[in-house]
């Protein structure tokens, strides 16, 4: 009888419908982007100009290709250790990697129904228990024969759910990152923009004095002085408004990697080494290698398992029982009992009316399933979106840092041609004011433009999902570590960063 359940369960193993793959990524990418024709290469490409080499003196041109994460080509050791600091020790990346884990679980309890179901059962006797005074121990073994694939659709559902969630957590990570690498150059501008409001005022206050002093030897008047003394206190403002923008820049940083924001983070006195060209690669392979929207092709394979599974509920279960007892009691005399008592079996459940249930159940999974598409197409066409304004703003700006580093260059030769033509009496204060706030407009212009041109290069890694040669896999490319990882290299360089 044991010989004939045993190969019975074989057969019906064997006879069982293997599981239907999702379909292809490419019907699910013309499923969920229709009127989308991927072209042959990124739409944003740099100006003729620019391509040329045009007004390269003040830009590094040079080609890079960066190999070892996008933090570390900025060539700063301070942005990389703040970086693997907000990994280590920011709230939502904690929750990120929570969720990992929750799916994780799941994954292991849709797995085990998978395998035969154990359990043991014991029982004392006596006059102390209950009247019948019957002991024994028994082992019960259950198992159902996923021959539709009800058991392991759900399996593969959760798979993909645990896919997605590691996934959403590594574009969490990479979220991080660029945050705290965005802030940290808006820092720096906020430094530099504050150094040069005090360069001008020292300089304001100068010509302040040079009024006075032509004034006191009559050949200036008190206009002059006024019009001086005025420029100084408006410098002043400028001054401390930068110091506040400073400060709060700080703050922001501080609070990314999980510091009080005491606004004592040291930041550099320069700007980012530039890290190069911008080595990018084929549209199409954005849908392959952006965390975020492999992650949303995965909730589409998940949700077209849980359809499956839906189906398959319709569907006969059958099941296997064993069970092996013995019985005995100390009241009474148990005839014609064997110990132990071996059983087989095996049971069939099939719906026959449930109101609708079940198939309301799988018109829910479809619904969901169409719901997943239409998101992995949302995801899809926003990244496509962000890659080719990143790469516009990118090239725009490196136009304008060439136009205006020129114009600061010749702003402050026009300065010092005004300068001497008031000091030797043949030029007016008024002139003078008026091209040192040109100067200052086209310096404060530069920077902006220097500063933003990192930021959409940190903008340009997020789109693209990591550096420029990652592979088209889930992979931790943005150079970001795990979180054990990060709490390691936060540790090990945070007084580097003035922790």
């Amino acid at each position: 009888m044991r010989a004939l359940v045993a190969s019975l369960a074989v057969a019906l193993l064997v006879a069982g419908c293997a599981l239907a793959p999702p379909p292809p990524i490419a019907e699910t990418r013309q499923a969920a982007l229709p009127q989308m024709v991927i072209p042959p290469r990124y739409a944003a490409q740099p100006s003729p100009a620019a391509a040329a080499g045009e007004g390269a003196a003040s830009i590094a041109r040079a080609p890079a290709v960066v190999t070892d994460g996008w933090i570390a080509a900025f060539h700063d050791p301070t942005l990389v250790a703040l970086v693997a600091e907000a990994i280590a020790y920011n709230s939502d990346l904690r929750i990120a990697q929570a969720r990992v884990e929750q799916a994780q679980a799941y994954l292991k309890i849709a797995g085990a129904t998978l395998y035969p179901q154990v359990s043991v059962l014991g029982r004392g006797g006596g006059k102390m228990s209950d009247s019948s005074g019957l002991s024994g121990i028994g082992v019960f073994v259950n198992w159902e024969l996923d021959l539709w694939g009800r058991v392991r659709s759900g399996q593969a559902f959760a798979q993909a759910q645990y896919d997605a969630a590691q996934l959403d957590a590594e574009y969490a990570r990479q979220s991080v990152a660029a945050l705290v690498a965005k802030g940290w150059f808006l820092a720096t501008e906020a430094r530099l923009q504050q150094a040069q409001a005090s360069a001008m005022r020292e300089a304001a206050t100068k010509l302040a004095d040079l009024a006075q002093e032509r004034g006191r030897v009559g050949r200036g008047d008190e206009l002059d002085v006024a019009l001086a003394q005025a420029a100084v206190a408006s410098l002043r403002d400028t001054e401390r408004a930068l110091a506040a923008a400073y400060q709060q820049a700080v703050r922001g940083v501080e609070t990314l990697v999980g510091r009080y924001p005491a606004a004592s983070l040291e930041v550099p006195v320069t700007l980012a080494a530039w890290p190069g060209d911008v080595p990018v690669g084929l549209p199409s392979e954005l849908l392959e290698r952006r965390p975020d929207v492999v992650a949303a092709e995965r909730r589409v394979a998940g949700a077209f398992h849980r359809t499956e599974e839906a189906k398959a509920a319709r569907l006969p279960r059958i099941t296997l029982t064993a069970s092996i007892t013995t019985i005995s009691s100390e009241l009474f005399f148990l005839k014609s009992h064997d110990n132990p008592v071996w059983s087989l079996g095996a049971g069939l459940l099939q719906p026959i009316f449930l109101g609708g249930q079940l198939q309301g159940q799988v018109e829910v999974r479809t619904a969901e399933q169409q719901q997943a598409v239409a998101e992995y197409g949302r995801i899809g066409a926003r990244a496509f979106a962000e890659v080719e304004e990143s790469l516009s703003n990118g090239y725009a700006l490196a136009d304008r840092e060439a136009l205006l580093a020129t114009a600061v260059r010749e702003n402050a030769r026009a300065l010092d041609l005004a300068g001497v033509r008031y000091r030797v009496g043949v030029g007016d204060l008024r002139a003078v004011q008026q091209q040192q706030l040109a100067l200052h407009a086209a310096q404060v212009q530069l920077l902006r433009v220097q500063a933003e041109r990192r930021v959409q290069r940190v903008n340009l890694h997020l789109a693209l999902g990591g550096s420029f040669d990652a592979p088209s896999q889930m992979s931790r490319g943005v150079g970001t570590p795990t979180h054990d990882e990060a709490r390691t290299a936060a540790g090990a360089t945070s007084t580097a960063s003035g922790r």
